[in-house]
């Protein structure tokens, strides 16, 4: 057997969606702050992302997260994020995935019935509070980074589908948030493909028109996820449809999208400090939010949201890279 590199991984999933956690074979990627290390490996390292990622090791959902030191002293793990999408600034179902793994294989001191752990992450420090028993992860709670409705009520023309009203809100990634009714297809998986044009229809549309800049980090900026509510959501239990580019679903309830939700309720007057939603996923499972408590970021009103979901252990791996192989770093097709 022969191999350019080793990179070794245990994999999860969260509410239905992967998390290929990388525990060794990367190094520490060069950086002050993971904000700067995700900018290092975007330029210099992102073959790293797409061999895991794409096919053949990986597929078109795939998803996962690459541990590293932290870049400040009240964190006990780096997290750099990545999929198909890109290299991502944060991550809910990812972040949920990482703290299983984390407790399940003893890289954390785990104390019962819960053990919390501290993540430096692209878009700042998330807490993950997991409940523990027999050394299993039962469930883990999300203190994400500040949350924000980034614009209310905003229009953007759409090809095929004309002037749509949306909200713009912010929760560790941008969301395009809006009624799936507004491109008039119904909830409906079989109505997927449908779904899926829409909703990239309407991410280039909102990056051409109001393309949406973190007030405090300009590195993350645009919007590649639009959240799809189904008929009948509302501020206690909300399903949706969740489109990400290059054109895949989220098979959980996405947490940053749920952050981003919670955001945008609260900002409507919908939801209150402590009032719980359920985010229902497009295959039905979900997570629990709440928002802790309000606060500024830049001057302008935001929310801390706390997301709960559940991830399991499925695998460990070690993928390898053939000097010969055709495809050293995958492919999408």
């Amino acid at each position: 057997m022969r191999s350019r590199l080793v990179l070794h991984t245990v994999d999860s999933h969260t509410e239905g969606m992967p998390t290929r956690v990388v525990t060794g074979g990367v190094g520490t990627i060069p950086g002050a702050t993971m904000a700067e290390r995700r900018g290092y490996f975007m330029a210099h390292l992102d073959h790293l992302r797409t061999l895991l990622m794409y096919e053949p090791r990986g597929h078109s959902a795939m998803s996962g997260a690459i541990l590293q030191p932290p870049t400040r002293a009240d964190a006990d793990w780096g997290v750099l994020f990545i999929e198909v999408s890109g290299c991502l600034p944060m991550c809910g179902h990812g972040t949920i995935g990482v703290a299983t793994v984390l407790v399940e294989t003893g890289m954390v001191p785990v104390t019962e019935p819960r053990t919390v752990i501290r993540l430096d992450t692209p878009a700042g420090l998330v807490v993950a509070e997991v409940e523990v028993a027999d050394g299993a992860a039962l469930s883990v709670t999300l203190r994400n980074v500040p949350s924000f409705m980034d614009r209310q009520d905003a229009v953007v023309d759409v090809p095929e589908y004309g002037p749509l009203l949306l909200d713009l809100a912010y929760g560790g990634n941008f969301y395009a948030i809006l009624p799936l009714d507004r491109v008039g297809l119904p909830f409906d998986r079989r109505e997927g493909p449908r779904i899926l044009a829409a909703g990239l229809a309407v991410m280039d549309a909102v990056n051409e028109q109001l393309r949406p800049v973190h007030p405090e980090s300009p590195d993350i900026s645009g919007c590649h996820h639009v959240q799809f509510t189904a008929p009948g959501s509302d501020a206690r239990h909300s399903r949706h449809a969740m489109a990400i580019h290059p054109g895949w679903f989220d098979r959980s309830p996405c947490g940053t999208g749920t952050s981003a939700r919670v955001a945008q309720l609260h900002a409507r007057g919908e939801l209150g400090i402590d009032e719980v939603l359920v985010n229902e996923s497009f295959i039905g499972t979900r997570f629990t939010a709440r928002i802790l408590e309000e606060t500024t970021l830049a001057g302008r009103p935001a929310v801390i949201p706390s997301i709960a979901g559940r991830a399991w252990v499925t695998a460990t791996a070690q993928f390898f890279l053939d000097p010969d192989d055709p495809f050293p770093a995958g492919f999408l097709l």
